[in-house]
């Protein structure tokens, strides 16, 4: 007892854990709202997948003579014209439209998903859809199960050809941008001159809003612009001498915006009359950036690589000296001052470079990827410095190279002694070599391709490991032969990993893997060996599978 007061009452069993409880309630945790039964739900799939007995079958395969794009549990072909699910154990066509002609041929693609918490104008808003950039300045948003149109928007004449689309904020703000204004040779030698280099038009989406569209004019940014984006309310603008430059796209924008225009409505603008986004019309040029605006940063790096990650912020760069291609230079953003042990330099002979980049797990952590090692940096504090930041080792990854043997010097049964006249480079196909690596958000896995290819075949496998310790947790052989000279792209999604290989003379093909975790009876999973396949056709497309 303290003195004066009565005694305390005995705590009633579990009132700490209520308390408890109580008080993550008030900052807004419950024990049974969606994202804990998510989280849990993908915690125990992430178990599942990574068990010895799980395996990955190649549950089916196609071929296509024109690029397959992959979105979400959807594979698409013919130009987005046919709309696959890869969750079937069998290929099952979500919708097939009639081919397209060469006027309305798809340039580019995104998939928008519904935002959570937020009411929306139109039922269809709340289900996934894919907006798609037409040859002919066409944006259409579809229906991503069936494929019609929900909504068309026409953004200009033949003034620009809008050819890409991008995120400035992923699934809020999407940047359409054109390609570069090259006068033709005649006109050039006519004396008539070109200013304007770029149109980029920017919408808020779900529901689909214009924001506004504006010209990357070279007598505003100079002569030398090679290429220009909007990132993360960022405008990146890239010269040809390596220099890249950042700007307040949002400041840009509330400075030099005119008027502001809504979709669908009419609009006197120049003397002409219209309706937003309507043909023949399309969307008003309403920000006019007039005199430079305020530059936030610039930095000189070898063919234009520059990129912000890390925390604090910190920027990655190469020297611009061609000597100095896979060296990277790890700098603060704060006073461009580069970090204690913030030169990456891995030192590999090989055909193709290094490359690094920050983790997409928003941890802050550097990936650096060669040949033969994936190593994770992390960001730590200097003891004697609390300003500067170092660059230490969190963990890393080496390729399986054990049985690789490379003397300079052999001595052959006869007793000779023969040298080799050359080394194998450090990514040489006899040796397994890192190709792809990625992260798996949802499950919280770091995936790396490695391949070993000997003679005409190539082996590859895809690995699990753990995200922050690296520890490999499960490794699926890819069954397909892997050429290392073709173009390849590996997606692994939750339950799913599908493999997208571009052949010469523009032939693709995709292997689709799904989750198995009946051990006795999908022993094959695992196997090279051929294994009987079915073939059918479905909607005038031929597909495999076991």
């Amino acid at each position: 007892t303290r003195p004066g007061m009565a005694p305390r009452a005995a705590r009633a069993p579990g009132a700490r854990s209520v308390c408890r409880v109580l008080a993550r309630r008030a900052l807004g945790f419950y024990a049974r709202d969606a994202g804990v039964a998510l989280r849990h739900s993908l915690g125990l799939l992430r178990s599942i997948a990574c068990q010895e007995s799980t395996k990955f079958k190649n549950v089916w395969t196609t071929h296509s003579a024109s690029p397959i794009a992959y979105e979400r549990g959807r594979i698409y072909l013919d130009n987005y014209q046919c709309c696959i699910s890869s969750v079937a154990q069998e290929p099952r066509i979500l919708y097939q439209k009639p081919k397209c002609s060469k006027s309305e041929k798809i340039e580019d693609a995104l998939l928008l998903e519904c935002p959570l918490g937020e009411m929306l104008p139109d039922p269809s808003d709340y289900k996934p859809s894919l907006v798609v950039l037409t040859v002919q300045n066409w944006l259409l948003r579809l229906s991503a199960d069936s494929g019609e149109i929900l909504e068309k928007i026409y953004l200009a004449g033949s003034c620009c050809k809008f050819r890409y689309l991008s995120w400035d904020t992923p699934q809020e703000v999407m940047v359409v941008k054109s390609a570069q204004n090259k006068l033709p040779a005649a006109a050039r030698q006519a004396g008539i001159q070109q200013s304007v280099l770029f149109y980029l038009a920017v919408f808020r989406v779900l529901p689909l809003s214009f924001i506004g569209m504006l010209e990357i004019n070279k007598k505003i940014f100079g002569n030398s612009v090679t290429d220009v984006a909007v990132s993360n309310g960022i405008l990146i603008v890239m010269y040809s001498m390596g220099l890249v430059r950042l700007y307040n796209f949002q400041a840009i924008c509330e400075q030099f915006m005119e008027q502001s225009f809504d979709l669908g409505h009419e609009f006197d603008w120049n003397g002409q009359v219209g309706v937003v986004g309507k043909y023949p019309f399309g969307l008003p040029c309403n920000i006019k950036i007039t005199d430079a605006p305020p530059l936030l940063f610039e930095a000189s790096s070898l063919e234009n690589a520059f990129q912000v990650g890390g925390y604090p912020w910190h920027y990655i760069i190469t020297p611009n000296k061609k000597k100095n291609k896979g060296v990277f230079h790890v700098c603060s953003l704060k006073d461009n001052a580069l970090a204690k042990n913030g030169i990456q330099d891995m030192k590999c002979c090989s055909l193709e470079p290094d490359w690094i980049y920050f983790h997409p797990d928003m941890s802050g952590r550097i990936i650096h990827v060669g040949p033969n090692l994936i190593k994770v940096l992390k960001f730590k504090e200097v003891k004697t410095n609390t300003d500067q930041m170092e660059v230490v080792e969190d963990f890393t990854i080496a390729a399986n190279r054990e049985n690789c043997v490379n003397d300079s010097v052999t001595v052959t049964a006869s007793g000779r002694v023969v040298k080799k006249r050359f080394n194998l480079l450090d990514d040489d196909p006899e040796q397994e070599t890192f190709k792809i690596v990625d992260y798996e958000d949802e499950l919280d896995l770091l995936s790396a391709v490695a391949v070993t290819q000997i003679g005409a075949d190539g082996r590859a496998h895809l690995d699990f490991h753990c995200n922050e310790h690296g520890i490999l947790l499960k490794s699926i052989p890819l069954l397909e032969s892997w050429d290392v000279t073709y173009s390849h792209e590996v997606y692994f999604d939750k339950d799913l990993v599908l493999h997208i290989e571009q052949k010469p003379n523009r032939r693709f093909s995709c292997y689709v893997y799904q989750m198995v975790c009946d051990a006795a009876k999908d022993d094959e999973c695992s196997s090279h060996e051929k294994t009987e396949r079915t073939f059918c056709t479905k909607e005038g497309k031929i597909f495999s599978y076991n």
